[in-house]
């Protein structure tokens, strides 16, 4: 049982994007950026790529969860160390040593990859309009966890080389907690989280193994 009910949960998400406007414009303004330096990158991009990554998991991390989740769930504090954990992460392994390269691959993996993200751009917020959420109530990318998660696990699909597993970890356990508070709360169109999780560690898993083998 969750210690809130839909209705509370729902009032959190309405406090917390009248509060923060207008950073869902900028953010679903800097997400589309991110999709068209990943399909025709620039020297720097990839920093630039992980940099605003990084960025967004780390407002998650003290703005939603410390500042307003955890006003009705206690559990919210661990979820924002996860989330400046993976923020971190990001930012060290990707901006600050440049070890990430964001590439699109005409393969199951990069349609896969830009899939997740069309579908947290785009289809994500039209089945909230559809289900009766306005956008005041709606998680919005690049400031709320689920669509920045399908986003985020997008992003690492295009990844040129193996994909570093612990900047898998982190994403994946959170579209299983988004995916149980859902079903839970009876929002139907948070569902795709965990899916996109699942989804996401077979193709990264079968990716990395198929590089794996191709570099012995």
């Amino acid at each position: 049982m969750l210690p809130f009910t839909k209705e509370v949960f729902l009032r959190v998400f309405e406090q917390y994007n009248a509060a923060i406007w207008p950073a869902q414009a900028v953010a679903y303004g800097l997400s589309a950026l991110l999709v068209l330096l990943a399909l025709k990158p620039r020297r720097g991009s990839d920093r630039v790529i992980a940099a605003a990554l990084a960025g967004g998991w780390l407002w998650m991390g003290v703005v939603y969860h410390v500042m307003y989740y955890s006003t009705i769930n206690w559990a919210a504090w661990a979820f924002g160390a996860l989330f400046l954990i993976q923020g971190l992460l990001v930012a060290w392994t990707g901006a600050l040593r440049g070890r990430l390269e964001f590439r699109f691959v005409p393969d199951l993996h990069g349609w896969a990859g830009v899939g997740f993200m069309v579908f947290s751009m785009a289809v994500y917020p039209l089945i909230g309009l559809l289900t009766g959420y306005d956008w005041l109530r709606a998680p919005m990318l690049g400031v709320a966890p689920n669509p920045t998660t399908i986003f985020t696990l997008g992003m690492l699909l295009l990844i040129a080389h193996r994909v570093p597993l612990h900047l898998l970890v982190i994403p994946v356990l959170w579209s299983l907690i988004g995916g149980a508070t859902a079903w839970l709360l009876n929002i139907p169109r948070d569902l795709a989280v965990p899916l996109a999780g699942v989804f996401a560690v077979w193709l990264v898993l079968w990716k990395n193994r198929r590089m794996a083998v191709g570099e012995r």
